[in-house]
């Protein structure tokens, strides 16, 4: 349980697909002047990455890495597919996106033309595939986190892209400098945002904690300091018994 939660806080805060690695920018960017359209860009890229992540967690288990394809026969386990990663995950992606795409025309037609071009991009926004890239690279070891780790990296993209469409629409009424305006200040505040939650870091400390056992008790320093202080008195002795030695 601790577990699910460190993964999910720390997926919406401290490795936020905006403010910590750059991922989607351009739909971030390009769809965020208001909250209505951002929030179901939003909403739709939580539902991509909540589907997409762990069923490329399911195709990476058992059919692409060295060794998956074990479960069809000891004459398989040699297999390795993972250079077909890039092109299955794609896909998947894809498909879930045609879905949505599907889904927003039919039960939301001006979403869907708020949204625009940006709707079936989806398909090629890196923070999609990225999430399924870090699901593998961070070798996540169960479905249930690859879900968590899904539905947690759309929630932060989510709050990323809301957080900045709120802003943009008070910035129309502030006086910003010329040359700021646009995504000059649109970058600037990123920035400052991406520190905000990189601050967030406090709520985890547990990265940094050394692993059971490695820091000695109080007890153990306490026998090691008298342990130092005898052989110091023993060498005290030696010296002052020692008539070769003179002060």
């Amino acid at each position: 349980m601790l577990e699910h939660l460190e993964l999910f806080f720390k997926s919406i805060f401290i490795d936020n697909m905006v403010f910590a690695v750059f991922l989607g920018m351009c739909s971030y960017l390009a769809v965020s002047k208001k909250v209505a359209t951002a929030v179901g860009l939003g909403a739709a890229v939580i539902f991509v990455l909540a589907v997409t992540v762990p069923l490329n967690w399911l195709l990476d288990q058992y059919l692409l890495r060295d060794g998956a394809l074990v479960w069809l026969g000891p004459e398989y386990a040699d297999y390795n597919l993972s250079f077909l990663s890039f092109i299955m995950f794609i896909a998947t992606i894809a498909t879930m996106v045609q879905l949505v795409e599907i889904i927003v025309e039919k039960f939301s037609p001006s979403l869907y033309n708020s949204l625009g071009i940006f709707l079936p991009l989806i398909a090629v926004n890196c923070a999609i595939l990225g999430g399924s890239l870090f699901m593998q690279a961070r070798e996540i070891p169960s479905l249930g986190l690859a879900l968590n780790y899904g539905i947690s990296s759309g929630i932060g993209w989510f709050l990323a892209i809301v957080a900045i469409a709120a802003i943009r629409e008070k910035i129309r009424y502030s006086n910003v400098p010329p040359p700021l305006r646009g995504l000059g200040i649109t970058f600037i505040i990123t920035g400052l945002m991406g520190i905000g939650f990189q601050s967030f870091g406090g709520m985890l400390t547990g990265d940094n904690d050394p692993p059971e056992g490695t820091e000695p008790t109080t007890v153990e320093k306490i026998e090691e300091k008298k342990m130092i202080e005898e052989e110091l008195q023993a060498d005290d002795k030696a010296v002052s018994y020692n008539p070769l030695i003179k002060e």
